[in-house]
């Protein structure tokens, strides 16, 4: 059964996006378009790129690994474009997609595998500085964190 925090807290997620403005409706669909084609290169031209981002201790295939975060990147990214009243919902999904795959970029970072033209550790480093940087884009650019459930609510 599910406690009536947990239903309040879904049913607040999933109700229509409160107004937006425009510097953060261009930042959302900059980043749906990002994720678009980063998606689109897992399943076409960087996918043996993305494999070194799967760390050697995940348990499925590499391929599978990659192909799969190509579908959801490409689903993010659709949604952040298709779904304005969805948004707040496709921006928490998205940070936690960002959060999520930083474990890849870590064990590149540690295993010293180059991709990506990431071929030398302050490359690698410095790419590790980015990621938290999505998580925020995704979290601003869809007022997620603007406009999250509040208890007092």
């Amino acid at each position: 059964m599910t406690r009536p925090r947990t239903r309040s807290l879904v049913r607040s997620l999933l109700a229509p996006a409160p107004p937006t403005t425009r510097r953060r409706t261009a930042g959302r669909w900059a980043l749906g378009a990002l994720l678009l084609t980063a998606g689109t290169s897992h399943l076409t031209f960087g996918r043996e790129e993305f494999l070194a981002q799967v760390p050697d201790w995940v348990p499925l295939d590499g391929d599978t690994v990659v192909l799969a975060s190509g579908f959801v990147e490409i689903g993010l990214g659709g949604a952040l474009l298709v779904l304005p009243r969805r948004r707040v919902a496709v921006g928490w999904l998205a940070a936690a997609f960002f959060v999520a795959i930083f474990p890849g970029n870590i064990s590149q970072y540690v295993t010293q595998t180059d991709g990506f033209g990431l071929d030398t550790d302050r490359a690698r480093a410095i790419r590790l500085l980015f990621q938290p940087l999505l998580v925020l884009w995704a979290l601003w650019s869809t007022g997620a964190w603007r406009d999250r459930p509040r208890r007092d609510a």
